[in-house]
């Protein structure tokens, strides 16, 4: 019998280029549970959805008695929990949803595994595997040097962060509480095809083409560590088999980048691909190049300064390496928006138009 992946958030970002990787370089079922938020998509899994090793089952990870009957019914080997509420932004407007899906939802889908474990018996049992996938957001903020590494105490300055490393306790401590073979990674941020565009990279290639704004917090020197999807994939599947229970692993990208130069190398990207000069949307407004578009606004709230991660760990023991440098991976996914026009305007139907979030304590202040 072929093994099965349970992949809850299947249909979101990360998700369904995990699905596209399991069923590319693997030979697994892949099972995707997922509630289909705003942010997630059948759309997102496109061909695979008639995959035969695909299936797809659309519950919330806090439905207990959903989670449950799925666990029995397809038998996964390995649970990857990305599901969660991922934009600092929103968690500035509403916290509570981050607190419901990213913690209360976690604890439910933990005690689904935890009692579906439970009932396993020899190899099935030893086999099993749970994947929390947190963020490098959970450590807080560095100043100009530095970086954290597994051993790096928490210290969350968003509800967003606050949420995911809540969640991450929860499963670390399912494993020392009731021997749950729980493995966490740690990614920094994450870029590539199907990213809603909330988050910067897409919103700044869609707000460019559009002619609109390109909104830079603060100084824009704000420093991220950039991640591929298809690297970060890679290293989840790399933990899945070769991780060792109870321990976690933080995948960095190796690319330190400020916001503002972020921006100004897409609006080159741009420029290359589709020319300013050539654009109407721009044409009409008579702005003449793409880095016209910036405009610094207010900073975000409690916005972390920088992050980086020492991933060392995972590279050393697992043998996990990178495949994208970020320039490529940069221009790839530049084309891929560019190119997938029809994904971009039904995004754009479920109501979100590019506008800015994270205002409600300024809005609350008036």
């Amino acid at each position: 019998m072929t093994e099965s992946i349970l992949v809850t958030g299947g249909a979101g970002f990360i998700g369904s280029n995990l699905v596209r990787a399991i069923l590319e370089k693997t030979k697994r079922q892949v099972v995707v549970l997922d509630k289909l938020s705003y942010a997630g998509s059948l759309s997102n899994l496109g061909p695979w959805l008639k995959n035969p090793r695909f299936t797809f089952v659309q519950a919330d990870i806090g439905d207990r008695a959903a989670v449950s009957a799925t666990l029995l019914k397809h038998r996964p080997v390995h649970i990857a929990h990305l599901a969660a509420e991922t934009h600092v932004d929103r968690s500035i407007d509403g916290p509570r949803a981050f607190f419901e899906t990213n913690v209360m939802g976690t604890l439910e889908l933990l005690e689904a595994a935890r009692k579906y474990h439970a009932a396993l018996e020899g190899p099935a049992r030893e086999r099993f595997r749970f994947l929390h996938v947190s963020t490098d957001e959970v450590y807080g903020s560095l100043g100009a040097t530095g970086a954290f590494s597994e051993e790096s105490p928490f210290a969350p300055n968003s509800p967003y962060a606050a949420s995911k490393a809540a969640g991450e306790h929860l499963a670390r401590a399912y494993w020392k509480t009731y021997e749950l073979p729980v493995i966490v990674i740690n990614p920094s941020n994450n870029y590539g095809p199907f990213q809603f565009p909330e988050k910067l990279i897409p919103l700044m290639i869609l707000n460019a083409v559009s002619g609109k704004e390109l909104p830079i917090y603060g100084d824009g020197c704000q420093v991220r560590d950039w991640l591929h999807v298809e690297d970060h994939c890679s290293a989840i599947l790399t933990v899945l088999e070769k991780g060792a229970v109870g321990e976690k692993y933080n995948i960095a990208g190796g690319c330190e980048v400020k916001n503002v130069e972020v921006i100004d190398r897409l609006c080159e990207i741009l420029e290359k691909e589709r020319p300013a000069a050539q654009n109407p949307a721009l044409a009409r407004k008579g702005i003449r190049k793409y880095a016209d578009l910036k405009k610094f606004v207010k900073d975000r709230p409690g916005h972390d300064r920088r992050y980086a991660l020492i991933s060392s760990k995972v590279s050393k023991d697992l043998g996990w390496k990178r495949s994208f440098d970020f320039e490529r991976g940069l221009a790839g996914t530049v084309r891929w928006y560019l190119d997938n026009s029809e994904w971009c305007r039904e995004i754009a139907s479920k109501g979100y138009q590019g506008e800015r979030l994270g205002l409600a304590l300024e809005k609350e202040a008036r």
